[in-house]
């Protein structure tokens, strides 16, 4: 079968079903847009989560040790595979840090000379809370250290927040998948239908299912491609010159991976993936029915 002819035939059954097709593709429109801008501010969301996480240090503060003692803890800190950084603060460097955030009223009190030690850790962000936790109950064992502390409440929420829109999101995201690909399915039904008595008179000259059924899902592919250009294009200059002359907010939002063509790119992979699904279901499962004797 020519190229030629499965295209020809594919516009043909779009220009078939007009209105059907509109609606298919503005419905594959809207669902990619939307995930599309879900995918965005989601990876933001991710991004700032991320960046908080980091901001939480856990500190140890340490009891009065000599320096090869301290020398000691500090490897065994450093040997943890959870613990990326581990930064030495010492009593005068505590002190200092103390006069720095309080002004000339800390002042006399950080010449009292009275604020531990410590070690402040870095954790990697990725660490789920309960780990952080029984790495606190751990390192609270050594020797030497008098007390550990770290905001496990915020970690908490920030962990219960994320947790949330992303269930929430994922699952909004199916719904709309779903939806888009039950509307091409049934525009490729109308469409075959619209055909039935052209299918049956292929099919006595001996036409198989699949070749009847290449120009119907190349007509899925095809309002998968428009749709897809059209979310991309209404996305990108939503996000670049619209929005942010109401909201600057939006004007900081960074592209997935830090370029605008990976989320475009796979915003029209979907689409024309939808496109085709869609197709190809409602392809294989009319035309297998359509019958030569009806």
């Amino acid at each position: 079968m020519s190229l030629g002819y499965i295209f020809k035939e594919a516009m043909a059954g779009l220009s078939r079903a007009r209105l059907a097709s509109f609606t298919s593709i503005f419905s594959l429109f809207i669902a990619v847009l939307l995930l599309g801008v879900l995918a965005r501010i989601s990876y933001n969301g991710y991004e700032v989560a991320q960046s908080l996480k980091k901001s939480i240090d856990v500190e140890v503060f340490l009891m009065d040790l000599d320096e090869r003692t301290t020398d000691e803890l500090e490897n065994k800190l450093q040997s943890e595979d959870l613990i990326q950084e581990v930064n030495y603060i010492s009593k005068d460097s505590a002190a200092a840090i103390f006069k720095r955030e309080f002004g000339k009223g800390g002042g006399s009190l950080a010449e009292l000379n009275f604020l531990p030690a410590s070690f402040r850790l870095e954790i990697d962000p990725d660490t789920k809370v309960t780990k952080v936790d029984s790495l606190v109950q751990q390192i609270q064992d050594f020797r030497g250290v008098d007390e550990v502390r770290f905001n496990q409440q915020l970690l908490q929420m920030m962990e219960s927040r994320f947790r949330t829109v992303a269930t929430v999101g994922g699952g909004l995201g199916l719904l709309i998948l779903l939806a888009a690909v039950i509307l091409v399915f049934n525009t490729i039904r109308l469409t075959i239908y619209a055909k039935k008595g052209l299918i049956k008179a292929m099919k006595l000259v001996g036409a198989t299912n699949a070749f009847i059924r290449r120009p119907f899902v190349i007509e899925g592919v095809i309002q998968g491609l428009v749709a897809g250009i059209f979310a991309v294009g209404v996305m990108y200059l939503s996000f670049q010159y619209v929005l942010p002359s109401y909201v600057p907010q939006f004007g900081v939002l960074e592209w997935p991976f830090g370029r605008w063509y990976y989320l475009c790119g796979a915003m029209v992979l979907l689409a024309i993936f939808m496109g085709f699904w869609g197709s190809q279901w409602a392809a294989r499962k009319f035309i297998k029915e359509t019958s030569i004797s009806e």
